[in-house]
């Protein structure tokens, strides 16, 4: 099987859509399968768009591109679309970055949302009455992985949180908050917390260690060192930074906002502003517990990478019948609308 994968792979820490293709293409090769991330092969079996927007540097080719190809080129390819975000993360109350996802998406023989939450929101938007699946975002459970050693509990539980953004979506209003506890009894005495990533220029912390973004074994390291994982990121459609905390081995603090009580409910206690404090005494008592149930924490990148296998050799396993549901031949405006759009980077 042929895959194309249409994300521009970027070095170094980028986010996790990029660590996703990275991910997907490692284990279809380790599968057999041929991977590619552009639309050059003539015999490409399955297409997936990852990132409709070609302004952006990790898209490799836009619905157009793969209109193009299948109108002269390939029509027997399928196409799968992907969706990893939202209008509600992106502060987009007129809701263009979901329409625009939907407008890409006629292209599109199969869909896949990374959570039940980004498959509603999409609903809400127009999405319709089209194939799909749900398929959950995992991390690289190699990398990302618990200390052999046994830790050694310290008086004070050490919380962490890591954010490539510094978008104020990702909950820089509850870490303030918290830094604002630690600076009196009891919080003092039982709890410090550690925030790894961006900050918003001229924002610092008074009581709580802030460490620049890392990637990597440096970031596995200092996740590592901690005991508890706090996530106050709201309208998350597919949180990897919770399973990167997670698959260390560190009980979840988490906000029930977007997926996150899809990918955390059961590994960690949920909590809002209002009881942030009361949830906060509840881990501390039942750390130890919550520490054993980590080892049953499922969202790995192998898992993954499986349902998107599965989910490609469905495809073509029944690909006349996937081919003869194609729908983009009756829209023919968007259609020549599309044709005409050309990715000109």
């Amino acid at each position: 099987m042929k895959v194309s994968i249409g994300m521009r792979i970027q070095p170094g820490p980028w986010g996790g859509g990029n660590r996703f293709g990275m991910a997907l293409a490692g284990y279809l090769k380790a599968q057999g399968h041929e991977v590619t991330h552009d639309l050059s092969d003539t015999g490409i079996d399955i297409i997936l768009l990852a990132e409709p927007d070609h302004r952006l540097k990790i898209s490799a080719y836009d619905h157009g591109a793969i209109l193009r190809y299948l109108l002269f080129v390939n029509r027997r390819a399928v196409v799968v679309h992907r969706i990893n975000n939202t209008s509600e993360a992106r502060d987009d109350p007129e809701k263009k970055f979901n329409q625009y996802r939907i407008q890409a998406n006629r292209v599109a023989d199969h869909t896949v949302f990374v959570s039940q939450w980004v498959l509603e929101r999409y609903q809400a938007s127009g999405f319709g009455d089209r194939p799909y699946s749900i398929i959950l975002n995992g991390a690289d459970h190699r990398l990302w992985c618990p200390n052999q050693q046994e830790k050694a509990r310290q008086s004070r539980l050490k919380l962490v949180t890591h954010h490539w953004s510094g978008h104020p979506n990702k909950g820089l209003d509850v870490y303030q908050q918290l830094d604002n506890m630690l600076a009196h009894p009891p919080w003092s005495e039982q709890l410090e917390f550690t925030y790894i990533g961006r900050l918003p220029e001229g924002f610092t912390f008074r009581n709580s260690r802030h460490i620049p973004p890392m990637t990597g074994e440096p970031l596995l390291e200092a996740l590592r060192k901690q005991d508890v994982y706090l996530t106050a990121s709201r309208h998350e459609a597919g949180p990897n930074h919770v399973l990167e905390g997670a698959l260390c081995g560190l009980p979840l603090l988490y906000m029930n906002s977007g997926s996150m009580a899809e990918y955390c409910s059961g590994f960690g206690l949920e909590f809002t502003q209002e009881n942030l404090a009361e949830t906060l005494t509840r881990m501390i008592a039942e750390h130890g517990h919550w520490v054993q149930r980590m080892e049953r924490f499922p969202y790995t990148s192998d898992r993954m990478c499986q349902h998107y296998l599965h989910l490609f050799e469905h495809l073509m396993a029944t690909r006349q019948e996937v081919l003869g549901m194609r729908h983009f031949w009756r829209s023919p405006r968007w259609l020549l609308r599309t044709l005409l759009h050309r990715d000109r980077r």
